[in-house]
C-alpha cells in the first residue's frame, strides 16, 4: 500500500503552525485538533519545522514553564524526516522505527500535501492483516 491511499483513506488535512506563534498556543491548537503534532511553516507554506507534545514536555522539563511564553522555533524540530505519496506504508514504518518518530509530512513537489502518524500505519497493518485472515479463511474453507 502507498501513501497516497492511506491519505485517500484518512484524508490530506494538516494542522500547522508558524515559527512564530508561542507554546501555549501551540497547546490549544494540538488539543482542538486532537492531534500529537504540527508542521510549522513560513509564511509561503514551505516546512521549516515540526513540533510534537514530546518536544513540549522535554523542553518544559528542560527550562521551567517560563517555555510556556516562548516560541515555537525554539523546541521545534527542524530537521523534518518526510514521505512522498509514492512511498510505500512498509517504507514509512521503517524509517519511523529507525528514526524513533511518530509523525511524518507528506511532501510533493517541496510542498505539504499531508501528514501520516504512527496511529495510521498501525490502523493499516491492521486492516491488511484483517483481510488476509478473511481471504486465508475462505480459501480454507472453499478448499
Amino acid at each position: 500500500m502507498r501513501i497516497s491511499d492511506l491519505l485517500r483513506n484518512k484524508g490530506a488535512a494538516v494542522a500547522t503552525v508558524s515559527p512564530e506563534t508561542n507554546v501555549t498556543e501551540l497547546l490549544e491548537r494540538l488539543a482542538e485538533h486532537n492531534v500529537g503534532a504540527l508542521v510549522v511553516v513560513d509564511a509561503e507554506g514551505g516546512i521549516v519545522g515540526i513540533v510534537s507534545e514530546r518536544d513540549v514536555v522535554r523542553r518544559l522539563n528542560e527550562r521551567g514553564p517560563q517555555l510556556l511564553d516562548g516560541s515555537v522555533s525554539a523546541i521545534m524540530t527542524k530537521m523534518v524526516a518526510s514521505c512522498t505519496p509514492e512511498d510505500s506504508v512498509d517504507q514509512l514504518s521503517i524509517l519511523m522505527t529507525e528514526r524513533r518518530i511518530r509523525h511524518v509530512p507528506v511532501v510533493v513537489d517541496g510542498r505539504l500535501a499531508g501528514i501520516v502518524s504512527i496511529g495510521d500505519v498501525v490502523k493499516t497493518r491492521m486492516e491488511q492483516l484483517e483481510k488476509s485472515q478473511e481471504q486465508l479463511e475462505a480459501y480454507i474453507s472453499q478448499g
